[in-house]
């Protein structure tokens, strides 16, 4: 194992991208409470009642940003585990940092077409996948930097 530092640059970079995704993460709520309002459809009696809407659990709209926060739950925390071993591994720092740049550009884009304005295929389905590739690359680095050391 390579000697991680919270001094090392790389690290420091590791953190500012992992600090943006969180942030990224923490904003889809509003998100999908602001389409709430403007459709008037909820998913709490209390809530629809106070707003003078309506429950409902299928509006095309909102499950649209729920859908995007929810991509966004199931894959991040994989790039956190990920990204975190990965630098144990003593990876080029200018490497290391273009896949931190990339794949939190990648998420960002993949909400901004998925839920803030719908794009038609491929465009999710490529900010996706850049990400997703991204992870995988780093999940076979150290599977690959570990099982080498045994």
């Amino acid at each position: 194992m390579v000697p991680v530092s919270y001094d090392q640059p790389i690290v420091q970079t590791y953190f500012v991208y992992s600090g943006v995704l969180a942030l990224k993460v923490l904003v889809m709520a509003p998100l999908t409470a602001r389409q709430r309002y403007a459709k008037k459809v909820f998913a709490n009696e209390e809530d629809a009642q106070k707003a003078k809407g309506v429950v409902k659990f299928d509006d095309p709209d909102v499950e649209r940003v729920r859908r995007a926060h929810l991509n966004d739950l199931e894959n991040i925390p994989v790039f956190w585990i990920l990204g975190g071993l990965y630098l144990t591994t003593g990876p080029d720092p200018e490497v290391a940092t273009w896949l931190f740049r990339i794949y939190t550009a990648g998420r960002i884009l993949h909400s901004l077409v998925y839920a803030v304005k719908p794009m038609p295929p491929p465009s999710r389905g490529i900010a996706f996948g850049v990400s997703n590739l991204i992870t995988w690359y780093m999940g076979w680095k150290v599977v690959s930097h570990y099982f080498n050391a045994l």
